[in-house]
């Protein structure tokens, strides 16, 4: 991938910027060839991947050389866009929203800096992944248990700092943060909580501090560079209890939802409940063509016959229980008894005990797998996938009506229609998987058309995206429409007190630096 330099910045500049960084973290981790370039572009970008080229990447190995390249950044201009590990697929990856911007590759900083089992915490750096923090803590023996999202080879860091979930009780994972460090834009280091003492022993365990809770407005942001971060755990449970029902019908979710979702607020139900379609689980059995080998979205008398052909519900709910055996078994009456009402028939029911080998693909009981990944190769060819993710109320009005907006909407543009619930207590993200071959270029731009028909028809409908691709991070920050969009203004005063040369992560989830407003999408 050829050079694009960052925004204003001559040749000259950039060069000179760039044995800075050398002179701080060593040649070897400054990444600035056209292969370095290919290797931080965006892995499943709807059409070319120079649409957000980096310049190049950094990778400093300790905090202090964090603070020296985010101070040299300002210094000669040059904006910056931290990765933890770049695994962020279907959702821009590695690649910076802003062309030209210098990816700070955070991927070296990979310790797992305390473990606790007594108070069931961990700190980590940012590019510990969840298959090192798993393995970590199977080789210290800890009676600990983490909340994995459907990919493990990404961050346990950045995933919760790009609100990810998992399929736990501990499954809003932005939600176990509890003191970080940060290095703010202009390079100063900072601690948040009772970190802010030092020396105070309760950095990991209270989650709010002296004064404004900072953590949270270090997830989905630009406001600085997270270089540690505690997490709380799962302590392992005693036994689980699995229950999976296969739900026939599509309508059926609406039940679904209306039974499920009070047992989850109530506290019943502990773990974020993950409900896939039919197409979830078909994507692990075979490619596209093995079940359909024509163009255009899957026919829905080919539906039925597969869910006949595999025995397979629409939907498919799983419930897993954690904790004393007989508090499981009593738990589990009376899911079944409240699914019993609408389903006649009995759930599967699959124990597990301490001692009992754990399912190594089995992301409820915090086990890091990459199967999910294979969904990549449904269509064929480069394949590629975008999750359009809207949150809707728990309830079956909403969630029906939700459902209904998007199939219709998928179904005009001819694509084949695969959607997920979690319920996570009194909301559900609607995770719709959109699979695509991205060299196709007929197939990127129905994407693309289909993309902004489902935002923009969701928004209109009152719902709004939770996440989105970098392609579209200005279009769904736009949806925030309230009092002539006063969220988005806040946050770019705030972002241009805090980072004046608007060096970190210009446009991430649509907040721009006045450095760099002129280059943001059309506003409404």
């Amino acid at each position: 991938m050829e050079l694009r330099l960052p925004p204003r910045i001559s040749p000259t500049d950039f060069q000179r910027a760039t044995a800075a960084f050398a002179n701080v973290v060593g040649q070897e981790w400054l990444m600035v060839t056209d292969e370095d370039r290919e290797a931080y572009s965006d892995t499943y970008a709807p059409g070319p991947k120079e649409q957000w080229p980096p310049s190049g990447a950094v990778a400093p190995g300790t905090v202090e050389e964090v603070q020296a390249i985010v101070r040299l950044a300002n210094e000669h201009r040059v904006p910056l866009w931290p990765v933890s590990r770049g695994k962020n697929l279907g959702y821009g990856a590695s690649a910076p929203r802003l062309p030209g911007a210098m990816v700070l590759d955070m991927g070296r900083m990979n310790k797992v800096l305390e473990l606790d089992e007594k108070l069931a915490y961990c700190v980590v750096e940012p590019g510990v992944s969840f298959f090192d923090l798993y393995d970590h803590i199977q080789r210290e023996k800890a009676a600990l248990w983490t909340s994995v999202p459907g990919n493990g080879w990404g961050s346990v860091l950045g995933n919760a700092l790009d609100h990810g979930i998992g399929y736990t009780p501990y499954g809003l994972h932005a939600r176990n943060l509890c003191g970080m460090e940060v290095i703010t834009p202009t390079g100063e280091l900072v601690r948040t909580g009772m970190g802010a003492m030092d020396n105070n022993p309760a950095w990991h365990l209270f989650p709010f501090g002296y004064g404004p809770t900072w953590e949270l407005a270090f997830t989905q942001s630009n406001l600085g560079v997270v270089t540690k971060a505690g997490l709380w755990l799962q302590p392992a449970p005693e036994t689980s209890l699995q229950l999976t029902w296969d739900i026939p019908n599509e309508e059926d979710i609406g039940w679904v939802m209306d039974t499920i979702a009070p047992m989850k607020i109530s506290g019943l139900i502990e773990q974020n409940v993950f409900i896939p379609s039919w197409l979830g689980k078909i994507v692990l059995k075979g490619q596209r063509k093995d079940f359909w080998d024509k163009p255009g979205a899957i026919p829905e008398w080919r539906v039925q016959e597969l869910l006949t052909e595999h025995k397979l519900g629409y939907w498919q709910v799983q419930i897993r229980l954690y904790g004393d055996e007989a508090v499981n078994k009593a738990k589990a009456e009376v899911i079944k008894s409240a699914m019993a009402r609408h389903l006649a028939t009995p759930p599967l029911e699959e124990w597990w005990r301490q001692g009992d080998p754990v399912n190594q693909y089995d992301t409820t009981m915090g086990v890091p797998s990459a199967v999910a990944l294979q969904m990549g190769d449904w269509i064929g060819g480069a394949g590629a996938h975008m999750g359009f993710s809207p949150v809707v109320p728990a309830t079956s009005e909403h969630v029906l009506g939700q459902l209904k907006r998007s199939r219709k909407i998928i179904a005009d543009y001819d694509t084949d229609f695969y959607a997920s619930f979690t319920i996570g207590g009194r909301f559900a993200n609607n995770i719709n998987m959109l699979m695509f071959d991205r060299t196709d270029a007929a197939q990127v731009e129905t994407m693309k058309a289909l993309f902004n028909t489902l935002i923009r028809e969701s928004a209109a409908a009152g719902y709004g995206e939770y996440r989105t691709h970098l392609g579209w991070m200005d279009p769904v920050m736009d949806t925030f429409n309230f009092n002539d969009h006063s969220l988005r203004a806040m946050n770019e005063k705030i972002k241009d007190a805090l980072d004046p040369n608007g060096i970190i992560a210009p446009g991430k989830q649509g907040v721009w630096p006045a450095a760099y407003r002129d280059m943001a999408g059309a506003r409404a």
